[in-house]
């Protein structure tokens, strides 16, 4: 009963005495840990803890139940990664601010105070940095460590627990689930509040104010930098009063990601034409005809990308900005005005063009008109350098002078342009070369072999090459000065809330991704046999459900607001399993690549396991992850909340979430065969299970945790990944798990109702049987060991209400210390 070796399943079958938990061994090192069987022995998992049971079926057969539970160092490595990646990026967005060039004094220096605010994040996050570098042997953060500055990226009490089941007749199951604290920022607080009524307050007073400022100076504005047809786009509020230019997030956001875009392709670009210029340099027809459609297909996705009105008004407000600005409305007449307009019209048409001559349009075309194409894409070079006279590349729009509304559009339809020229020359060659083949009279073969030499391809192919590549680059460079001249106004009407809020979102969002990481790399490899599972990964995605069971009171209200928010910035991650470089555990830590607005975490495996894997998986194919959030208060401040306080907050996060859920599996169903999926005793339909969870969602129910059960079960019926919250992933956490753990031994494994409340109990029990030690506490704090419990000090405040109580407190607290003592 009590003995710490192995147990066989042979010897399962003794009848226990009834007045005895039913134990067989708990041992916190490796004894009782099945190496062979246990995907959970990964370089990511480390301490394990182990108990073991056995309880009766209702056959009267026992089977042999293993808790494990470990630590997973991605509580560290995961928040440390995301600093660095914060680190670069405001970095690069200073960086960027300076390449700005001359600004007026007005602008110069909100850039100067942006810059400062960039500054201090960044020595903020770079000194956080280095305190955790500093922390050696440990792989997780305590509770009592959740509002230490130096920790607040920090996940609380993140672990993993296995519930591994063996039966006489049915083959092992195990039960995965990740426990964590609420992702919050608890070292800023939460007296205003949570992100989501933070960032849905900052949001809506930055929009009202911009309002008002676009009412107030609409007179003004008509005879600013802005004329009737840049109006009528309207993707900002401009006030020449005010010097300031609201954008919508929806705009802010899109700046984002046409700067990370461009910032991808054109390397990408210059890569592939540098391996075009090789296969021409080969004279291989084949990789000249596979490297121009790599090469095409990545400009015409480039010239796409700039094809949106922001990057033209930006650099319109941009030019506006630079000192000696001269509006257009002050030098033309009302008659010269509507000409330009029409001017505009006229040059949008004629910009179709370019792109017609794209891959994919008619190659005659793009042949017959790559002559004059190529030669009006130097005739506009030759002039843009020519406006610019001495200044650099970062100058290159003209100070002191009239704004060309139409230079941009010429700009980045050059690019298509020298495509076509590309294009047009690879075709000829290709022409050439075949008619060479030919059989042809001897002096025309001879002309035709003299003409070409070694490399000839690649001398008449350069200059095109070189032009296109010339032309991507200056297209770069002027929308990233607009792109970042567009993010310089949405850190300028944010400070200094908009910075607080970015710094508290980083916070919830590093605990929330170091979650995710780790269920995902849980679920990956207890599933790598599984090809069902495997093939729902990479056509589908996993669901990841968050069980919270925070209440809606007082401080706990900030922390689900946090975690919603923190939750749903999770779609902005993308998984990629890769082979490692060897089997050693430092190559086998997964790795976080990219940057706020999308993230990608790579996934390292063995090349021996790599090479198991489907293709698609092994070809790089990102891996999507639909976060899911269901809240239900548990304790008795829900109580007080339901009866007194507001609880719309959880119903809105249920209600959103469960149409989020029954989208996936609207997904799942048309792409995947439901035989992919799980099998359970328990043959409840999940459409049924989703019509229940539905009605459960809408239903007027104090402390409805039907919501929190049916949840769970469609989440492992699809193959997801469960994980469960609390404040502190303690208590309320661990009664969940608990109950959770012995409610699926009665469901799938016919747990005898006479155990299972026995088997609960047992669960649930911190000491042991014998001799065998007592089960540690696994955030017990170094230094705690004679620290009062907490629970026989009573509030003060509340005793001294009564002078009476008060001396009676003293007295209960003598005399427990003094039997504590002695």
């Amino acid at each position: 009963m009590g003995e710490m070796e192995e147990v066989d399943l042979d010897h399962i079958t003794t009848e226990l005495p009834s007045h005895k938990c039913p134990l067989v061994c708990e041992s916190a090192s490796h004894s009782c840990i099945d190496r062979d069987n246990n995907p959970l022995t990964g370089p990511v998992f480390k301490n394990p803890i182990c108990k073991v049971y056995r309880f009766q079926t209702v056959d009267s057969k026992w089977m042999l139940v293993r808790e494990q539970m470990e630590e997973c160092t991605l509580s560290f490595s995961i928040p440390k990664q995301l600093l660095s990646l914060y680190i670069q990026e405001d970095m690069s967005r200073v960086r960027h601010l300076r390449e700005l060039g001359e600004l007026s004094p007005h602008w110069d220096n909100l850039r100067k105070e942006v810059m400062t605010r960039y500054g201090g994040i960044i020595g903020s996050y770079q000194e956080t940095l280095a305190e955790l570098d500093k922390i050696t042997g440990r792989s997780f953060k305590p509770s009592c460590c959740k509002a230490q500055k130096s920790l607040e990226f920090i996940p609380i009490n993140l672990h993993t627990q296995r519930m591994r089941v063996t039966c006489p007749r049915k083959t092992d199951a195990f039960y995965d689930i990740v426990t964590v604290g609420a992702p919050a920022a608890h070292f800023q607080g939460f007296k205003c509040g949570g992100l989501q009524r933070l960032l849905s307050r900052y949001e809506s007073e930055k929009k009202s104010f911009g309002k008002r400022r676009w009412q107030v100076d609409t007179a003004k504005t008509s005879r600013s930098c802005l004329n009737k047809h840049m109006r009528s786009f309207c993707p900002a509020f401009f006030s020449t009063a005010y010097q300031c230019i609201y954008y919508s997030p929806e705009h802010t956001a899109k700046a984002q990601e046409v700067l990370s875009t461009v910032s991808l392709l054109q390397p990408l670009i210059s890569i592939l034409a540098d391996q075009l210029l090789q296969a021409a340099q080969e004279h291989s027809s084949s990789g000249l005809r596979e490297a121009l459609k790599n090469l095409s297909d990545k400009t015409e996705q480039f010239v796409h990308t700039l094809k949106d009105e922001l990057v033209n008004s930006a650099l319109l407000a941009l030019h506006a900005a630079r000192p000696g600005y001269v509006s257009k409305n002050q030098k033309q007449t009302p008659v010269q005005g509507g000409q330009h307009q029409g001017h505009i019209h006229q040059g949008s048409d004629q910009n179709q063009s370019p792109v017609q001559g794209l891959p994919g349009h008619s190659p005659a075309t793009s042949i017959t008109d790559s002559p004059a194409g190529c030669n009006n894409v130097e005739a506009s070079q030759t002039t843009t350098r020519g406006e610019g006279g001495t200044l650099k590349h970062q100058d290159s729009i003209p100070h002191h002078k009239e704004y060309d509304e139409e230079e941009w559009d010429r700009v980045w339809a050059n690019v298509a342009k020298c495509l076509n020229c590309v294009i047009a020359m690879v075709d000829k060659l290709q022409e050439e070369d075949g008619s060479r083949q030919e059989p042809a009279p001897e002096q025309q073969l001879a002309d035709v072999i003299t003409s070409h030499h070694p490399g000839e391809w690649r001398e008449q192919l350069r200059p095109h090459v070189t032009r296109l590549k010339e032309c991507v680059m200056e297209v770069v460079e002027k929308a990233k000065r607009a792109m970042t001249f567009v993010l310089l106004q949405e850190a300028a009407c944010s400070i200094p809330q908009g910075f607080l809020l970015q710094q508290r979102r980083d916070v919830v969002f590093s605990q929330a991704l170091a979650a995710l990481a780790c269920g995902f790399v849980m679920r990956l490899y207890a599933g790598m046999q599984d090809q069902g599972f495997l093939k729902q990964l990479h056509l589908v995605g996993l669901v990841a459900q968050f069980e919270s069971l925070l209440s809606t009171y007082s401080e706990e209200i900030g922390m689900l607001e946090d975690m919603e928010v923190g939750v749903s910035d999770l779609q902005r991650v993308l998984f990629q399993i890769t082979e490692a470089k060897t089997d050693d555990l430092s190559d086998l830590q997964p790795l976080v690549c990219g940057r706020r607005d999308h993230f990608f975490v790579e996934v390292p495996l063995p090349r021996l396991v790599f090479q198991t894997l489907p293709e698609e998986i092994r070809g790089g194919q990102p891996l999507r992850v639909f976060p899911v959030l269901f809240n239900v208060g548990i304790n008795e401040q829900q109580t007080i909340a339901e009866r007194f306080g507001d609880i719309s907050l959880q119903e809105r996060i249920n209600q959103r979430n469960f149409e989020m859920l029954e989208a996936y599996y609207k997904s799942l169903s048309e792409k995947v065969p439901l035989e992919c999926l799980p099998c359970y005793q328990t043959q409840t339909d999940i459409k049924e299970l989703l019509e229940t969870l539905g009605q459960n969602v809408v239903t007027k129910k104090r402390k409805n945790v039907e919501i929190l059960w049916i949840a769970g079960t469609i989440c492992r019926r699809l193959n997801g990944i469960r994980l469960t919250s609390c404040k502190s992933a303690k208590d309320r956490t661990s009664m969940s798990v608990t109950l959770e753990q012995c409610a699926l031994l009665r469901d799938e494994h016919q747990l005898s109702k006479d155990f299972f409340i026995r088997a609960l109990d047992c669960m649930r029990s911190r000491l042991t049987q014998g001799d065998v030690g007592h089960w540690e506490d696994p955030e017990a704090c170094a230094g705690t060991e004679n620290k009062p419990a907490s629970r026989h000090f009573y509030p003060i405040a509340l005793l001294l209400v009564s002078s009476h109580l008060l001396v009676v407190w003293l007295i209960l607290s003598l005399v427990f210390l003094l039997a504590k003592y002695q």
